[in-house]
Order: structure tokens, then sequence, then C-alpha cells
């Protein structure tokens, strides 16, 4: 598993994500490697009144024409007092919307103090939802698993186990289903803050599979649209592992279990493999009686509840005097 992200260049806001809002580099060119660490941008409007305290530092600040019309009715050596407070904070970027040309003292002292300032045309309500979109799904934390996940009845289901073990078999068997694929052997995952673990996979190998015997092939081209899914979040941990025979394996579905990602807690089934199972058609339904656990439903419990209390009643019975 690889390190969480936590931090963004900015020099990675001029890449081709962001390309729609045109951003030009007005100042601090050679320093474009500054970091930023926090996924919510700011406009530093407080700051630019005087309240210093209210600017953050590792944040996107924003200037957008409020900012910039107020800053005019300031008194320019005063003006320039304040910027010389806010650039003293540790502020990775400036970026200037609609096209506004900076303050001269501005570009001054960000190139003194070797602070990007960036240039957009857009409105700054386009910038601000664009930039922190982006920041947002680029600082969160991030690992890559060697899995499969699919897509089965609306579930994220993650296929976990040794190579070798049939996952990507098992995967192809419920895509023929009519279920769907999402990412095949290098499974990219991240934590958003609402605690949604998405999971995707990342290019080239998208909508590929690799097939023992078979070699790579393309499940958009073979199977359709329908076949494949984007990013999903992830429900279901299902690791497949060989067989053992004598080992003691859950028979009534009563021992639940966890596996950790990124410090949040999945469900977790452990499924046998061996020779004869039909692996992809246990995985549907481990995913189906999934979905009715989450609506209530636990057929484990219930059948385990209605056994002790049969048991309870010929207890009960046994204890009873005669007559």
């Amino acid at each position: 598993m690889s390190a969480a992200v936590s931090f963004v260049e900015v020099t990675e806001l001029l890449g081709a994500e962001l390309q729609d809002l045109h951003l030009k580099v007005l100042a601090g060119e050679a320093h474009l490697e500054r970091r930023i660490t926090h996924p919510r941008v700011q406009k530093p409007g407080l700051a630019f009144a005087g309240y210093y305290a209210y600017i953050k530092p590792g944040r996107v600040q924003i200037i957008g024409e409020s900012e910039t019309a107020y800053l005019k009715t300031v008194d320019r050596r005063e003006r320039r007092r304040r910027f010389e407070k806010i650039v003293e904070v540790p502020i990775p970027v400036f970026v200037i919307t609609k096209g506004i040309e900076p303050f001269p003292t501005l570009l001054e002292l960000c190139r003194r103090r070797q602070i990007p300032i960036l240039g957009s045309p857009a409105l700054s309500s386009e910038v601000i939802k664009r930039i922190s979109n982006y920041l947002e799904d680029h600082l969160v934390p991030v690992t890559r698993i060697h899995a499969v996940l699919v897509d089965i009845y609306g579930l994220g289901v993650l296929l976990i186990g040794k190579s070798g073990v049939g996952k990507s078999e098992s995967a192809l068997d419920l895509i023929t289903r009519g279920h769907s694929l999402v990412a095949d052997d290098r499974v990219t995952i991240r934590r958003y803050p609402s605690g949604d673990l998405i999971g995707y996979c990342e290019e080239p190998a998208k909508h590929h599979m690799e097939l023992r015997g078979l070699g790579i092939i393309n499940v958009k081209d073979l199977f359709g649209l329908a076949a494949i899914r984007e990013r999903k979040t992830i429900d279901l941990v299902i690791e497949l592992e060989p067989w053992e025979e004598g080992k003691v394996y859950d028979r009534l579905g009563l021992d639940e279990t966890v596996f950790k990602i990124l410090d949040s807690l999945v469900p977790n089934i452990r499924m046998p493999v061996a020779t004869g199972r039909n692996v992809a058609n246990l995985v549907e339904i481990a995913a189906r009686n999934h979905v009715l656990k989450l609506q209530g439903h636990d057929s484990a419990r219930q059948f385990a509840m209605q056994l002790e209390a049969e048991l309870e009643r010929k207890r009960q019975h046994r204890k009873a005097p005669p007559g």
C-alpha cells in the first residue's frame, strides 16, 4: 500500500484537469513547487481588512472582484502594509480571477517572498468550485491494493487474495452475469471526508483485465458500456483463499469480521476456493445477502435465534411436571 497524499504542488494546478480555467503564471514561475496542504480554498477578504489571523497557511487564496474593489478604497501605504503582513504567512499561491490585473505591490512582494500568483479569466465561483473539487480529490488519503473491484447489484465488492486464486476469472464470470467491472489487478482507493472509500482504476489499465492464457482484454469493447463503472464505493471485501483440508470455516455466517482500508473498517468475508466450487455464484450470493443485511434481514442471526428459541422450548418442556 502506498502512503497517503498530504500535499499538492502549485504546478499541478496548471495540468490538464483544470485546463478549462486557463490558469497562467503571473509571478513566481520559479517556485511552483510550493505545497498546497489544505483542500479548502480561501478568499482573504478579512485579512485584507486587517484581520490577519483569519488567513490560513497551506490554502489557495482566491482574489476576486470584490476583494480588488475593496483594496482600491484603501490608502496605498496602508494597502502595502497589509500585503506585507499577509505574505508573511506561508501561503502556497494566490489565484486572481476574472482576468483582473494584480496590484503591482502584491506582485513585488510575492516575487520577493517566492509566492506564485496565478491568473484566470473565469469567475471566482467557478475557480473556487473547480479548484476545491480538484484538491478534495487529490489531498485525501489514497492507497493501491492488488485486488479486483466489481459492482454487484449496486454494491461495491472488493475481491482480494493471493495471485492466481481466481479473482479476475470470478470477476469475468460476474460480468457475463450482468454485473460491472470497476478495476482489475490494481485498485486505487481514496478515503473522502465523508468516510466513503471510493475505488477506481488508473490509466492505462482502465476497462482492461488480465486473464491467464488469454492476456489483456478490453471489457468495454467486449461487453459494452453496461459492463464497466468508472468508480465505486467499497461496501464489502471478499477474501478468496485456497481451501485447506481440516481448517475450520464459518458454517453459519455468524462470525463477523472486518478489513481495514485507510483506517476505515469494511465488512469482510473469507471465502475458501476449491475445485468444483462456483466462486462467482458464491460471490454473487454473498453480495445479495449483504444487501439483505443492510436492509435489516440477517438470515444467519434469524436462524440462530429461531434455533435457540426451539431449544429453549424443548428445555422448558422437559422441566415441566408430568400430568
